[in-house]
């Protein structure tokens, strides 16, 4: 199955923790490039989360973000270090009597202190957990929307080809008629010099044209790649790369037909056909 390099899928959770939110973004790329950006509490996972990743990705420029949003109202408790407090309630009692202040402090302002109320510490395991389970299900989703995108991009493929051939087909036609229009020139320039021609120099001209206007060749391979286009597409693995190659190929074979045409009609019919090649060749850009 063809998927996509570009892709996105968010995948939301709620706990004891807060909120957690991945987000996952694809795009087109060489190679496989795995960008994560992760809050401090489950850094800890990212060679984890690339060994998911890697297992279910082959090419893409892909940037994984996981947001941690604390529930500020969950273990509403609140501890005040009597220790700490007591230190800060000297040092304002110093303060006051050195600078002769008289009102006392705004007890809010004196919980905000640094050190005076702590919290108290949770436990990691529930959060790495479900951060491990959100992730796979984000990569889950992720995956099908490169599928979707794949199959797009499959049918535009076949398409295409099926529009390649359609003009082979019509080069081929086209070039058996300008062989023999060539072929009758020939004679006819001899018949308007008054000139007796050789039967052997005409047949030995005659074969010196045809390897320049020959497009044979050519078209047997075009079709022979079109055959491997279409192979490619129904590939259960990667094929990027190798549709990469034959576009390559393809776009080869149709600028040397464009390049012995001599006949405005096959000369139309290989520009539109690169014009299809060209056409594959940028959304295979986009294919894993």
């Amino acid at each position: 199955m063809i998927r996509s390099m570009t892709g996105y899928a968010r995948a939301e959770a709620q706990g004891p923790w807060g909120r957690l939110s991945w987000e996952l973004r694809g795009v087109n790329h060489r190679y496989l490039d795995l960008q994560f950006k992760l809050p401090d509490e489950v850094r800890g996972l990212e060679n984890e989360f690339r060994a998911l990743a890697l297992a279910h990705l082959a090419r893409g420029k892909v940037e994984g973000g996981l947001r941690l949003t604390r529930d500020t109202t969950a273990n509403a408790a609140l501890e005040v270090d009597d220790e700490r407090l007591a230190q800060v309630s000297a040092a304002l009692d110093r303060i006051a009597q050195a600078l002769t202040a008289t009102a006392l402090p705004d007890p809010l302002r004196v919980l905000s202190f640094p050190g005076v109320t702590r919290e108290t510490p949770q436990d990691p395991v529930p959060l790495m957990q479900a951060a491990r389970q959100l992730f796979r299900q984000a990569l889950g989703e992720f995956a099908e929307t490169k599928s979707r995108e794949g199959e797009r991009l499959a049918q535009f493929i076949a398409e295409r080809c099926d529009a390649v051939e359609a003009l082979a087909s019509q080069v081929r036609e086209r070039y058996a008629i300008v062989r023999t229009q060539w072929l009758e020139r020939l004679r006819q320039k001899a018949r308007d010099l008054q000139v007796e021609l050789d039967p052997a120099r005409i047949e030995q001209e005659l074969v010196l044209a045809l390897q320049r206007l020959d497009v044979e060749e050519e078209l047997s391979r075009l079709a022979s790649h079109l055959v491997e286009v279409r192979a490619a597409l129904s590939r259960q693995e990667p094929i990027g790369r190798r549709l990469d190659f034959l576009m390559q190929e393809l776009n080869r074979e149709a600028n040397t037909l464009s390049s012995k045409s001599q006949d405005a009609e096959m000369t139309r019919s290989a520009v539109d056909m690169k014009v299809a090649i060209e056409q594959m060749r940028e959304q295979v850009q986009n294919i894993e």
